[in-house]
């Protein structure tokens, strides 16, 4: 019997089950704002100490939520949609082992590497130490991020967003009152305290709906034995989509430490504006974990027009959303920026960011939309080479805007506008002038 979304409309089946991820996306927006609201009130070394942060914050949770998260669901997706129920069973175990896997990695680089980068992206004195105060804690308990992860990695990839939405909003619910109250208390360590424990809650409550019967079926550990095929199943696809998160990451420390050549104020202002870009960066996951599902069930059937057409439904969504807020906050760029300073210093470098790269966060949007469905088809090249060549553009060229033609700081976020140009369309390029055709292989 064929799996019930090869033959479901692509609108509504895409709603269903994007509707409920997109719309937690949404209330993380406003968890991001009071977060950095609650970071704004401990003061403007406070905001600069969680802009060193923020590259690695950002990093671990789009790893788990997306690169290998991603690649959990298109895996079990796959599966599902092939009628592999033995390997379905399996793969839970597969990505549990991973996912502790990688949170023992990012607590071990937290508690050794960690300062020593944060030097180098020129933190210093408070800034360093409010950063410091946060990151110890935070990614001391990362696996419950990694496991909250992966858990609603694996409803998503059985068809069913709602449960890891709704639990999401409980956690947020928890997250949001208690970080306020421990940041008046504690300062960055109470903000990091409060997301370690809405990460538990939040494991907790999808390890519940998953053992009872969210995927479809039951798991269960007896009987079955870790095999390399199953781990290549995730990581053929999350590796690549993974070193694309990784090289994006990379690019953002390299552009905070030249964005810190300018002072402590202009950092300060630029992990404002940057903070929008990682509000904004959800909806498009939102809308893309829908496509990673959908194109997965059809990529495992090898109905590959079906997938193409799923693909860009989700992209061309993501590129009208996230286009109509880019664009609206790019017209009110002091509006946005005074919700979380007064600065004026600050303000400066936050309108300019925004003014300059704003505009562009529809082909972001469209660019990581087609991203999560070619995790879904298991064809991971042409996102890879556009994630590489965007960091290229905007490192290479700020860089070069700086340290050879001595301009200032606009010209730094004009490279990283160019760069997100690059960004939408070579990921949208090549599937529009070559779609997938040919039969997937696991990597």
């Amino acid at each position: 019997m064929s799996h019930p979304l090869l033959t479901a409309p692509i609108g509504p089946a895409l709603l269903r089950l994007a509707g409920p991820t997109t719309a937690f996306m949404v209330l993380q927006i406003f968890v991001a704002i009071a977060e950095t609201w609650f970071v704004g009130r401990l003061g403007t070394e406070a905001l600069a100490g969680f802009a060193l942060v923020l590259p690695f914050l950002v990093l671990m949770l789009n790893l788990a939520n997306g690169g290998m998260g991603g690649a959990v669901a298109a895996a079990l997706a796959r599966a599902l949609g092939a009628g592999r129920l033995d390997d379905a069973r399996a793969l839970v175990l597969h990505a549990l082992v991973l996912a502790l896997a990688f949170a023992l990695f990012f607590t071990a680089l937290a508690w050794t590497a960690a300062p020593a980068l944060y030097r180098l992206m020129g933190g210093n004195g408070h800034a360093l130490q409010h950063a410091l105060a946060f990151s110890n804690i935070f990614f001391g308990g990362a696996a419950a991020a990694w496991l909250s992860a992966f858990f609603a990695a694996l409803l998503r990839g059985a068809g069913d967003s709602a449960t890891p939405a709704r639990l999401g909003v409980i956690a947020s619910a928890v997250y949001v009152p208690l970080s306020g109250v421990l940041a008046l208390g504690f300062g960055m360590a109470g903000i990091a305290v409060a997301s370690v424990v809405a990460s538990g809650i939040a494991t907790l409550l999808l390890a519940r709906a998953v053992w009872r019967g969210g995927l479809g079926f039951t798991p269960t550990f007896a009987g079955i034995r870790l095999q390399h095929r199953l781990f290549a199943e995730i990581l053929g696809v999350g590796i690549m989509g993974s070193f694309a998160t990784l090289t994006a990451s990379l690019a953002a420390i390299l552009m905070t430490a030249l964005v810190g050549r300018f002072g402590t104020a202009a950092l300060a202002g630029y992990g404002i504006g940057l903070r929008l870009e990682f509000m904004l960066a959800p909806l498009a996951f939102g809308i893309g974990t829908g496509c990673t599902t959908l194109v997965g069930v059809a990529a495992g059937a090898g109905d590959w027009k079906r997938a193409v057409k799923i693909a860009w439904t989700g992209g061309l969504v993501a590129f009208a959303a996230i286009g109509c807020i880019g664009w609206t906050v790019a017209l009110l760029p002091e509006t946005w920026s005074r919700l979380f300073t007064s600065d004026p210093a600050v303000l400066a470098a936050s309108v300019a960011f925004i003014t300059r790269v704003a505009p562009f966060y529809c082909l972001f949007g469209l660019g990581l939309a087609l991203n999560f469905a070619s995790q879904g088809a298991g064809r991971m090249k042409a996102p890879l080479v556009a994630s590489l060549a965007r960091q290229a553009v905007a490192v290479a060229g700020g860089w070069f805007a700086v340290e050879t033609l001595g301009l200032g700081l606009d010209s730094v976020f004009v490279a990283i506008a160019a760069g997100m140009f690059v960004y939408g369309g070579l990921i949208a390029g090549p599937l529009l002038v070559a779609p997938w055709r040919t039969k997937h292989r696991v990597a």
